[in-house]
């Protein structure tokens, strides 16, 4: 596992003259977009790269562009891979492991969710707090690979506090709704059943959907600081009587791609 990374990582650097981000961003469902707030310098195919697979869900490209926002060195992997694709943990956390070879200290993940807290329209935020991994996986199990981290790794602040204030603060600035609550990550690729929502929104869950929580878990493993930020583009299943399509995802990412990118953007500087 150690070998790929490290191989994955040296063909990048070969390909981006040694660039080095110092901020990982994981662009989710339809918000891939964000890449064009870029000083665009490099762009890498997932395809071209060693032990990397390509997305095959409509709405992650499979890329990775690198460049600057303001005066800060950004790696966006644009798209992701996901356990219900038919991959182990450790290839959907792949991107991110990597991404930390190749220099990152702080990792932002985003995603599109279904909204479960009260209140939440399509359209909005929510601000990750917390998480409950209900996919049944974790990419630690194995022997463990000191050079990437602890073989126990603490998850009692998976989220910094001072990102998610930073977070907050811009929210509140442009007058925009945002929430924070704690994010399922389940394993799909069906849509959750209404018994479900209620079961999550018992638990204290704010928003649910297929991916961030194995990336979050292998980002804390290598002691990256974490933010993660959910756009919340339908209400989840019993809460709304619409019923759910990856198509109304992308739509509603797209409506709100501008007020993303510019929180992403804003965001990024004052890291």
């Amino acid at each position: 596992m150690l070998d790929s990374i490290k191989k994955s990582a040296e063909y990048i650097q070969s390909v981006t003259n040694n660039f080095q981000p110092e901020i990982g961003i994981t662009l989710g469902s339809g918000l891939g977009s964000f890449v064009e707030a870029m000083e665009v310098e490099h762009t890498v195919e997932y395809k071209d790269i060693p032990h990397f697979f390509p997305p095959s869900v409509e709405g992650h490209s499979g890329q990775i562009v690198f460049g600057k926002v303001g005066n800060k060195k950004v790696a966006a992997l644009k798209g992701r891979v996901h356990f219900y694709e038919g991959h182990t943990p450790q290839e959907v956390v792949h991107p991110t492991r990597v991404l930390k070879f190749l220099g990152i200290n702080t990792l932002v993940l985003t995603n599109a969710s279904g909204g479960i807290a009260d209140g939440m329209q399509a359209g909005d935020f929510m601000i990750i707090k917390d998480h409950l991994n209900l996919t049944g996986q974790n990419p630690l199990i194995g022997p463990n690979i000191a050079e990437l981290g602890p073989r126990f790794p603490d998850m009692s602040e998976a989220y910094n506090k001072d990102l998610r204030e930073k977070l907050n603060q811009i929210f509140k600035s442009k007058n925009l709704n945002v929430f924070e609550g704690v994010y399922c990550g389940v394993l799909g690729p069906s849509y959750e059943t209404p018994a479900e929502i209620q079961m999550l929104k018992t638990l204290g869950g704010g928003a649910v959907g297929m991916s961030t929580v194995l990336e979050a878990i292998a980002a804390k493993h290598m002691g990256l600081k974490l933010a993660g930020l959910s756009c919340i583009t339908n209400l989840a299943a019993g809460i709304s009587d619409v019923a759910l399509s990856h198509d109304d995802v992308k739509d509603v990412a797209q409506k709100v791609e501008r007020n993303f990118s510019e929180i992403l953007t804003e965001f990024i500087e004052k890291i």
